[in-house]
């Protein structure tokens, strides 16, 4: 789905226990270079060289990847996307997702060390191997606040934790587009806060909607909802005041 020029948004469906969930990377380019941010669940490279292709941007000019935080379904298929290239490519994370991207600790919503064996009875056996053998892959590069990624008419980090300890959202300045992970999704036509069923620290994640405040947008892609056009600061201001 072509948001603007150089932006598109990638639709990857999935199973998630008998119930359609769609799942949106975005795709960033120019005439040169590519950038995938978010890259689904393991499994879904096809997917992804597909929509590429349909989007007429070759699966050779991607040069990077970035992950706006550790769940499962946004490192996804990194590892495949990495294991088909024939040269380098640049990955890149908040340092406090870090570790659990690279595999050096479990990652945090998916730890069967954690769960009770009520829990892990009721997961099917599908999502039970994914959760002991999650994809990881090494980041080589790391983001910082405020730091502007020289890509696309410049790509600026937003800091936004509390989904996950590292997560965050990415501004496209050429665009006025805010990529916003998974900060707010899409329902019903409206932007909402983050899902609290899966986000770590509720009262963090909301504060850090705040930020995106100070902002120019004019359309935000969440990974889960699609694509929102029109100025979100109305419903950013209708969530913060919710803050308890």
């Amino acid at each position: 789905m072509k948001v603007a020029n150089g932006v598109e948004v990638i639709e990857l469906k999935i199973d998630a226990m008998g119930n359609e969930i769609v799942l949106h990377p975005t795709l960033v380019f120019d005439n040169e270079i590519s950038i995938l941010i978010d890259t689904g669940i393991p499994g879904q490279l096809h997917e992804i060289k597909g929509a590429m292709a349909k989007a007429d941007v070759s699966f050779q000019s991607l040069i990077g990847i970035i992950l706006t935080h550790q769940d499962i379904d946004h490192i996804g298929s990194a590892p495949q996307l990495l294991e088909e290239f024939n040269k380098p490519m640049l990955v890149y994370a908040h340092k406090e997702d870090q570790p659990y991207i690279e595999g050096d600790v479990p990652l945090i919503k998916t730890d069967i060390s954690r769960m009770s064996k009520q829990e892990l009875d009721a997961l099917p056996n599908e999502v039970r191997y994914l959760y002991n053998n999650p994809p990881s892959v090494k980041v080589n590069k790391l983001l910082k606040d405020n730091q502007v990624l020289p890509y696309c008419g410049g790509i600026e980090v937003i800091y936004t934790p509390g989904h996950s300890p590292g997560h965050v959202s990415l501004y496209l300045k050429k665009t006025k587009t805010l990529v916003a992970g998974d900060a707010m999704v899409k329902m019903n036509g409206r932007l909402w806060g983050p899902v609290k069923q899966t986000t770590l620290d509720m009262k963090a994640a909301t504060q850090s909607l705040e930020k995106l405040l100070d902002y120019d947008i004019e359309t935000v892609i969440c990974y889960h909802g699609g694509v929102f056009k029109g100025n979100p600061r109305p419903y950013i201001l209708e969530i913060l005041s919710e803050i308890v």
